[in-house]
């Protein structure tokens, strides 16, 4: 077993990565102030933006449920990780070479990690099945993809490959790289039988499924021959990659058009998604064998950045009753989104690949573009399973279709779909529109619990974070509530409505995100200052613990001061090293920091003139002359700094 990474070398990789590119693979990220990112957080469902990265500390931040952390920690949580495998990750995605305590030049193949010994073996599958289609026992595969359109670009595109139809191709090839048996069990790409392992696609053409990031997790494989006794689309079963709720085939291709454009297309197979992509809809994406769920809908909400100005989500479906099924499946998570959901279905039932081998591109960019509200699918769905012509049928009708406009969010559509509904019925509009408000009455919920207790909170607290605050966090629904987090008595949440704890945040968001403006005198009277607020004056005294030794590098200067200051004020450290300063140039920033500084070193020159003062008015100065002109001379001077730093503010 390889040792320890070296301590610098850790450091060098965090220092050297680039922490918003590294986020911006899972988060679609959008300017907020100079130098901040904010985007959905990835860590709990939100549908306001409240994580926040600030590539210059290196460190991310989420105000609504306190996660934080730098990049490093980022890649475990994500990728579910250890420390060492996201070092190493992150050291090869950089380029640089990592040593270690023994001297050695890092693990060898048996001391990979086992996430990144899975990622490698479908990357090698990925490469031996791409290759594979070219050879002269895979012209089925290339037939079944010339007659559906698709040439061998498209095919290169997507990664489309063959697996050979013998039963062992695959595992010699994995055999030669030098994987053992029980490693490629874990893979998911072998069955089982009595005489030990076989390659479980055999004569399929097969699709590489991939996560956000882009690296291969599974595999869809479609049969070509009649003499195949397996289903017709068999995918891989679970493994600790690959975990069929939460992957979106084609996520990889399309997250950037997706966060672009503000619109994500959900279809059904492999090869709609490649008819979307190559007629011009590169936001098409697909489930892989299982219903558009919760997880999915985390995912498409982050890259849409789902915050409630704008974006849409547009279900396609079969026109059968299946497809009818399907969409009326996806209209019950319709709540979870804050972006416009849309349903499109081809009135012959063409899927999108059919579609563009009989009409063209054309006629697939035709069909999202005829996308009706999927609330409007869902009403008229209810609508056919009732005898409308009867008395009775138009009442149960009713009844069912009143909920289902009772859910529509917009307050300002929902009169207009009760009127849509009483022609549809042929009945009054005011007995539909009592009918839709009892609905939505008999729907309404009281408000949840606040959940958990935040990172950082003071005893007694029990209240959820306010948005933008940085303190508390009630969960979100659905999402388990966060353990609390073991506090000092000595550190209550300081009050935002304090106008001296407000200067000392400020203060310290300024020594956090530049700390290269605390040189030469500045940095004397910063360490002089006095602070008053708990939980800001231990910040203030790991500081001054550290010294200047630091300031020229902010990411290591944030990361020495995490580990100064007690373990319960950490978040806040990091919340304080992210939040955005209020300038939007270069020099504004500067010009902050200056004024944040000497406002905060004009406090302390009048709490000193306060002391003097009493001092002054407690001495005789008859009995004292000498010590009255020495307050009186030092009371001049204060006054003179203080005037001085008014000036340079």
């Amino acid at each position: 077993m390889a040792g320890l990474i070296k301590r610098e070398d850790i450091d060098e990789v965090r220092q050297r990565t680039d922490i918003k590119e590294v986020v911006d693979g899972y988060v679609t990220l959008k300017g907020a102030g100079l130098g901040s990112y904010k985007g959905l957080c990835p860590f709990h469902d939100e549908r306001s933006p409240s994580f926040t990265v600030r590539p210059q500390v290196g460190r991310y931040h989420c105000f609504g449920c306190g996660e934080d952390g730098d990049v490093i920690s980022f890649v475990q949580k994500l990728d579910h990780t250890s420390f060492h495998e996201a070092v190493e990750k992150l050291a090869a995605r950089i380029g640089f070479e990592l040593r270690y305590e023994d001297g050695g030049s890092g693990p060898n193949r048996e001391d990979v990690g086992r996430r990144q010994r899975l990622l490698d073996a479908h990357k090698l599958a990925d490469e031996f099945f791409r290759a594979q289609l070219l050879t002269p026992g895979a012209t089925e595969g290339r037939n079944f993809l010339h007659e559906r359109g698709f040439d061998r670009a498209a095919a290169d595109q997507f990664g489309v490959g063959y697996a050979p139809q013998g039963w062992d191709s695959l595992l010699k090839h994995l055999r030669g790289k030098g994987y053992t048996d029980p490693e490629l069990k874990l893979t998911g790409m072998f069955s089982e039988g009595g005489r030990g392992i076989y390659d479980r696609f055999r004569g399929r053409l097969i699709w590489p499924i991939r996560d956000i990031a882009g690296d291969t997790i599974g595999f869809g494989a479609r049969k070509l021959y009649e003499d195949d006794q397996g289903p017709k689309y068999l995918n891989t079963p679970e493994t600790a990659l690959y975990k069929k709720s939460q992957v979106l085939y084609g996520i990889d291709l399309a997250k950037r058009n997706i966060a672009k454009d503000r619109q994500l297309v959900v279809v059904e197979g492999y090869t709609d998604v490649m008819a979307c992509h190559l007629a011009g809809i590169p936001t098409a994406v697909a489930t892989c064998g299982t219903a558009f769920g919760t997880e999915h809908i985390k995912i498409a909400r982050r890259l849409l950045s789902d915050d409630g100005s704008g974006g849409e989500v547009i279900f396609t479906f079969d026109g059968d009753a299946a497809g009818q099924k399907a969409a009326l499946r996806a209209f019950e998570e319709d709540q979870r989104f804050v972006a416009q959901t849309y349903v499109a279905v081809e009135p012959t039932g063409a899927d999108p690949c059919e579609l563009r081998q009989s009409k063209g591109d054309a006629a697939v960019r035709d069909l999202i573009g005829s996308r009706r509200p999927l609330f409007e699918f869902a009403i008229r769905a209810s609508l056919k399973r009732h005898n409308l012509d009867t008395v009775e049928g138009r009442v149960a009708a009713l009844r069912e279709s009143a909920p289902v406009v009772a859910q529509i969010r917009d307050a300002g559509i929902r009169p207009a779909y009760a009127r849509e509904l009483s022609g549809w019925l042929g009945m009054p509009v005011e007995e539909v529109s009592r009918a839709v408000g009892a609905a939505a009455k008999r729907a309404a919920q009281p408000p949840s619990g606040n959940g958990g207790s935040g990172h950082y909170q003071g005893p007694g607290n029990g209240q959820g974070r306010s948005q933008g605050s940085g303190y508390g966090g009630g969960s979100a629904p659905g999402v388990a509530p966060l353990p609390p987090s073991p506090v000092l008595p000595s550190f209550n949440r300081p009050d935002p409505r304090d106008p001296v704890a407000a200067m000392e945040r400020q203060a310290l968001e300024v020594a956090l995100q530049q700390p290269g403006m605390l040189e030469g005198e500045t940095w004397q009277r910063f360490s002089e200052a006095r602070f008053s607020t708990p939980a800001y004056l231990a910040i203030h005294e790991a500081i001054r613990a550290n010294g200047l030794a630091l300031t020229g590098d902010p990411v290591r200067w944030v990361e020495q001061l995490l580990q100064e200051v007690p373990e319960p004020l950490r978040p806040l450290v990091s919340e304080l090293s992210v939040v955005p300063l209020p300038a939007s140039t270069a020099d504004g920033v500067l010009r902050y920091c200056r004024d944040i500084l000497a406002r905060l070193f004009e406090l302390q020159i009048t709490r000193v003139k306060a002391e003097k003062m009493g001092q002054l008015q407690r001495l005789d100065a008859s009995s004292d002359p000498e010590e009255f002109q020495r307050l009186n001379r030092e009371l001049m001077e204060l006054e003179m700094q203080r005037r001085s730093l008014r000036s340079e503010a």
